[in-house]
């Protein structure tokens, strides 16, 4: 679960949720390495590769592009006025490791 929460940037645990999700989906099943049980294998299945198909590639649009143009300093000030804005907002902290599916 480890690579797949760096490869997504996400919390492990909710790397561990949306691949438990899947298996129960039976888009995906997952493989414990005959070598080292701590290693785990995930392998997509007919209906995962079926629903992979009709997904359209690596998310694009216009404000990764803009956010990508954006000088260092500025990208930095924008973190700190959304920290600001987001400690406002009194956002719940633990609820950022909980999938929007489960909310």
């Amino acid at each position: 679960m480890g690579g797949v929460a760096r490869c997504m940037d996400i919390h492990q645990s909710t790397a561990s949720n949306l691949v438990k999700t899947l298996v129960r989906k039976e888009l995906i099943v997952q493989c414990r390495s005959s070598g080292d049980r701590r290693n785990v294998h995930l392998n997509i299945l007919p209906a995962g590769m079926s629903v992979l198909e009709q997904v359209s590639g690596p998310f694009e649009g216009v404000l990764p592009l803009a956010l990508g143009k954006l000088p260092q300093r500025t990208l930095q000030r924008l973190d700190q006025d959304l920290g600001q804005l987001i400690g406002l907002l009194k956002a719940d902290e633990e609820a950022g490791g909980i999938p929007l599916a489960e909310l």
